[in-house]
């Protein structure tokens, strides 16, 4: 333990934990906070409490005149005015004020260091303390020596709620961000991801300034350097398919674009923990031991074995591990530029096909439009899958316009000549409630074409409503599988089904029409 100083921020407790070490962190996670235990394989069972999912309709964006052009304000971006945001501070570190204990970790948030920023977490529980510093790059002890002011602090006065009837707070939540102070204040949730989550929303903004495209993917790089993005919202096989024991794997989530490479911007993963198994996603769980985190996942309280398909917490658990947990790993979490971009989507629909190439025009309208469907459990009150847009694969963390990542986006991709693709994990055979999710034994054999090189000489098929190109053989898949017509019994309601989602991507691209190069807008569907 370290005594540490946080007088500058109004904060007088005594007992500070800085950078504490994982077995200490075990030690007092266990003594202080119920419902803790250690799992059978040595990780740390924690529950989050009332929220056990983002909630994002409780995100601030402080209004400054330095920054308030560049955000994209709405329904995703919400405002917050100075004084709002000094009086959920001031309730924050008055809150602080009133913890026997408090845990900081100086870590940092990308593993460039051109490019990396500091942070400083200060927060009330031991295992948000340990999930950072799985989710954060731990310094080396004289980087830690030297740390200096951090770039951006985050106080996680989680325990302690917002005050609902002070103004413009809609709930006892709130996750405010302030750019020009450089702080993000978090109060009413516990749950571990608005941290993580606060600093990607950061990255996002900070990045493109420096003409870096931030992104909401994972990446993998295989043996001859070959470099994958993984493009998909939480669901949707992001984390499952990057973590390829083909493959080194450089991140699971967040990643930045440069004009030398990709870099991960985290040093650890947060993989959703349902219906986890050795058989079907070994890498993940294998990364499951000392050091780990498992978020609102079930447990026999007698024998302490793990119970992965219990969802009676929710269906929105998770594991934090540090990414040197998976086996085959990229470190330091730096490649070059990526050959193939993959769009995941879980279309709900059951009319996309499983895999299709893009043009790069096709691949910037599905980049602006982020198709995919929710998962049960990865917000709050989201109970059953819904068809849904996020720009970019990931709107609710994204502060500029979509075409500003958009831009970029197209930029790299003509510069580097990457293909892009289009794989559905979704549903075959009929919409939700009729058809079934496509096995992941035939998405992994997809995407280990691609790899392989195996559609460089395929014959394709043109999709007649979204015009991209779809190979009409794979191996490992049948060939039925690879045309979504041919897997359903009612043709005519695949027809309307299929008019039904192209009307509903036609609608929402309207909002970005103005704005976008008109060949882009010509990609879409018909």
């Amino acid at each position: 333990m370290t005594a540490f100083s946080l007088s500058q921020y109004g904060i007088r407790a005594n007992d500070i934990h800085r950078n504490t070490s994982v077995p200490i962190l075990y030690e007092i996670g266990l003594r202080k906070e119920a419902g803790t235990a250690i799992s059978n394989v040595g990780a740390l069972l924690v529950y989050s409490g009332e929220k056990t999912g983002r909630s994002p309709k409780d995100k601030r964006i402080v209004r400054n005149p330095e920054s308030e052009a560049n955000i994209d304000w709405g329904a995703i971006n919400i405002g917050l005015d100075e004084h709002t945001y000094m009086v959920n501070h001031e309730r924050a570190i008055d809150y602080l004020n009133i913890c026997d204990r408090l845990f900081v970790v100086d870590a940092f948030a990308g593993w460039d260091p051109k490019y990396r920023i500091k942070v400083r977490i200060i927060c009330t529980r031991a295992y948000h303390a340990l999930f950072m510093q799985n989710m954060l790059i731990m310094p080396t002890a004289a980087e830690l020596a030297n740390f200096g002011e951090p770039d951006y602090v985050v106080f996680n006065a989680g325990g302690f709620p917002a005050n609902r009837y002070t103004s413009e707070m809609t709930s006892k939540t709130s996750v405010d961000v302030h750019l020009e102070r450089r702080e993000i204040v978090i109060l009413g949730t516990e749950y571990a991801g608005e941290m993580k989550k606060g600093i990607f929303g950061v990255m996002n903004y900070l990045m493109p300034l420096q003409g870096v495209l931030p992104m909401h993917c994972s990446a993998n790089v295989g043996d001859a350097g070959d470099v994958t993005l993984l493009f998909g919202l939480s669901g949707t096989g992001k984390t499952t398919l990057s973590a390829d024991p083909k493959r080194r794997l450089i991140g699971d989530d967040e990643h930045c674009w440069t004009d030398e490479g990709t870099f991960n911007i985290e040093g650890g993963c947060y993989a959703k923990a349902i219906d986890l198994s050795a058989e079907n996603e070994p890498d993940i769980f294998n990364a499951i031991r000392f050091g780990t985190v498992l978020e609102n996942v079930a447990y026999d309280k007698n024998t302490r074995e793990v119970d992965y398909t219990d969802t009676s917490i929710t269906q929105n658990t998770r594991a934090s591990y540090p990414i040197h947990h998976i086996e085959n790993v990229q470190i330091p979490c730096v490649a070059g530029h990526p050959k193939h971009i993959i769009f995941l989507t879980c279309d709900a629909f059951g009319v996309l096909p499983p895999v299709s190439r893009l043009t790069p025009e096709q691949a910037s309208y599905h980049f602006i439009s982020g198709y995919t469907a929710k998962v049960a459990g990865t917000e709050m009150g989201v109970t059953e899958p819904e068809a849904t847009f996020s720009a970019c694969f990931g709107a609710a963390f994204m502060m500029w316009h979509p075409n500003k990542y958009a831009e970029l986006l197209a930029e790299k991709i003509k510069k580097h000549q990457v293909t892009a693709w289009l794989v559905n994990t979704g549903w075959t055979g009929g919409a939700h409630g009729v058809g079934s999710r496509i096995k992941l034994r035939y998405t992994r054999a997809m995407i280990d074409a691609i790899h392989h090189g195996d559609f460089d000489s395929a014959s394709f098929r043109k999709d007649p409503a979204f015009g991209f190109m779809i190979p009409e053989s794979c191996p490992g898949v049948p060939d039925d599988v690879l045309i979504p017509k041919n897997t359903w019994k009612d043709k005519g309601a695949y027809d309307e089904t299929l008019s039904k989602l192209v009307g509903l991507f036609r609608s929402n691209f309207q909002k970005f029409e103005s704005g976008v190069n008109p060949e882009i807008v010509a990609a879409g569907p018909k």
